[in-house]
């Protein structure tokens, strides 16, 4: 556990959490009125570093030890004496263990993540009920009802802090604010914000924090390159992004941007509407006999999934919540509700419900710190909560839910079945110098960690913005001088005259390109054999040119200079593109917007 965590949970103990205050108050806002309506209190609970808390339990570490969980190529999670020393989360094994010898490198796991957080959602559950785990190591709790039982959010708060402690033997923070985003926020920070008060309490805070609203792994990748974009716009904060026009985001990054816009004004992901709900879907599962084997848990864990997810299917609608239900051979009733940002298209609600009941299942069975001895289990239940009919839901993430985008999932599913797996590929971003190095093609459907990662330094690299338009394999061109001989780039970077036209790669059914290429007036172009040249474009400017040398001790090393150049259309308007000058040749590498 860290220090910082340790002194926030003593600070709740033995008083009241700390109070955010508005940097105006009692201030009017534009479109108040509308953000009042479309907030929801919440309550959070937060386990700082509860990867790394669940793996030193799993190892017998003990609180103090410095230790780290490494996922892939980089550490995600890293322990208070480890982060003290040094230590930081994204490091390489190597670069941490350099600062701090003694680190104790755990493996990532999951489903041993979900498992040890079953005890503090029990501690939790002793103070309120019905706790929604978002994902291990972060829960809401209903704000409403449980702050008047206790008599207030500041009781509430200090009462869920002893209470994990006690039980579940680990330090947390509790935070309340009106939505998703600030309560998270506030429970990072042991704050308190008062009703109104969110959209202020928000600003100051990096753009990048909106990615810990997004609960799901392939949600928080998405996040993450957006929150990137903006900070390369120059948004570097909450406020600058609050303060951007809605419609504008979304015309420019689609439902993630508004998405993004309503957690920084305050707003809620789900804000209620005025509708009625339909009725919960439930489907149920009878052990034959007392199911005590993991095995056998993962092989129900998939049907019950699977199950439910058809149900939703022929029923037309989505859900927000799973509440997962047990039965022991003693006759004890387990619950635990999971929410879930993932809509029922094409499978992706069931891969993604049958790792959550199978975790949930191990950890009743693996049992709670000073409880009983776990018994069998002799039923499973799965009941659909905040059930509304596909199309009607408020957005998560991605948008509303409809039957293209299911159709267009099991469409793709069908032609990598006719095809392969490598039939139908992904792009993700990676490191690299060149425009094509920083594609990563993978598998649809597959997640495969980046051969070469984004946040090395990579010298040479050419600058951004990025190219739109990347070839799949770079395509012959022509840079021209003014008497239409070919511009060449010496070792020392030396253009040999100034680029005056430029000739890309034409279609070789194009009558007037091979018109072109047999007139008189193509000079040079005429004496090349193989492609056919478009028609001769004027240069307007050009910058570079930039040396990229890659490998250069190995024979199949290479040595490229890079020119971005503005070529006339004709007609009024310009194209810009990328061009490569590589063993005596020109090649066009990428076009710009």
């Amino acid at each position: 556990m860290s220090a910082r965590a340790g002194v926030r949970a003593g600070a709740s103990r033995a008083g009241a959490p700390r109070t955010s205050t508005p940097s105006r108050p009692g201030a009017p806002r534009p479109g108040a009125v509308v953000a009042a309506v479309e907030t929801v209190r919440r309550v959070v609970l937060w386990v700082p570093d509860w990867p790394v808390v669940a793996a030193m339990a799993d190892a017998g570490l003990g609180a103090e030890a410095p230790a780290a969980v490494l996922h892939g190529r980089g550490l995600v999670a890293v322990s208070a004496a480890a982060r003290a020393a040094g230590v930081r989360r994204g490091s390489t094994r190597r670069v941490a263990q350099r600062v701090l010898p003694d680190l104790a490198i755990l493996p990532f796991d999951e489903a041993r993540d979900s498992r040890r957080f079953e005890a503090v959602a029990a501690a939790a559950e002793q103070v309120v009920a019905g706790v929604e785990i978002s994902r291990p190591g972060l829960m809401i709790i209903p704000a409403g009802g449980a702050a008047r039982f206790h008599g207030s959010e500041e009781a509430l708060a200090e009462a869920l802090v002893g209470a994990v402690a006690q039980d579940a033997g680990v330090e947390c923070s509790v935070g309340a604010a009106d939505g998703l985003l600030a309560a998270v926020l506030a429970a990072r920070g042991a704050d308190l914000v008062p009703p109104g008060a969110s959209r202020d309490y928000l600003a100051p805070a990096a753009v990048d924090s909106i990615t810990l609203a997004a609960m799901e792994r392939a949600q928080r990748a998405e996040v993450e390159r957006f929150a990137s974009v903006l900070v390369r716009l120059g948004l570097h904060t909450l406020g600058d992004l609050a303060a951007l026009p809605r419609p504008d985001l979304l015309s420019r990054f689609g439902p993630v941007g508004a998405w993004a816009h309503r957690l920084a004004c305050g707003e809620d992901l789900a804000p209620p509407v005025l509708r009625r709900s339909e009725e919960d879907i439930a489907v149920e599962h009878v052990f034959e006999d007392p199911a005590e084997r993991i095995e056998q848990l993962a092989a129900v864990a998939a049907v019950a999934a699977e199950r439910l997810d058809q149900a939703l299917l022929e029923a037309g609608v989505r859900c927000g919540r799973v509440r997962i239900t047990a039965r022991t051979e003693r006759g004890e009733d387990l619950e635990r509700v999971w929410r879930t940002d993932v809509g029922t298209r094409a499978g992706a609600f069931a891969r993604h419900m049958t790792d959550r009941v199978r975790w949930q299942l191990e950890g009743w069975l693996s049992g709670r710190a000073g409880g009983p001895e776990p018994a069998p289990l002799t039923a499973l239940g799965l009941v659909a909560e905040d059930v509304v009919p596909l199309g009607d839901e408020q957005a998560y993430l991605w948008g509303g839910t409809s039957g293209a985008d299911a159709r267009a999932h099991r469409s793709l599913e069908r032609v990598q079945g006719l095809l392969g797996a490598e039939g139908v590929l992904a792009v993700a971003e990676q490191g690299g110098r060149s425009p094509r190095d920083r594609a990563l093609l993978t598998p649809w459907g597959q997640e495969a960690p980046p051969a070469r990662a984004i946040a090395h330094p990579w010298p040479g690299r050419i600058p951004d913005p990025p190219p739109a338009t990347v070839p799949p394999a770079p395509r012959p061109a022509l840079v021209l001088d003014a008497g239409g001989g070919l511009v060449t780039v010496s070792r020392r970077l030396a253009v040999s005259a100034p680029p005056t036209w430029v000739r890309l790669e034409a279609d070789p059914d194009d009558e007037r390109a091979r018109a072109a290429n047999r007139h008189p007036s193509s000079g040079h172009v005429g004496r090349v054999e193989g492609p056919v040249w478009d028609m001769p474009r004027p240069v307007e400017s050009w910058a570079g040119p930039w040396p990229v040398a890659e490998r250069w001790w190995a024979q199949d090393g290479s040595r490229r200079a890079y020119l971005q150049v503005a070529l006339s259309d004709g007609d009024g308007g310009t194209t810009a593109v990328l061009l490569a000058f590589t063993q005596g040749h020109w090649e066009l590498e990428g076009v710009y917007d």
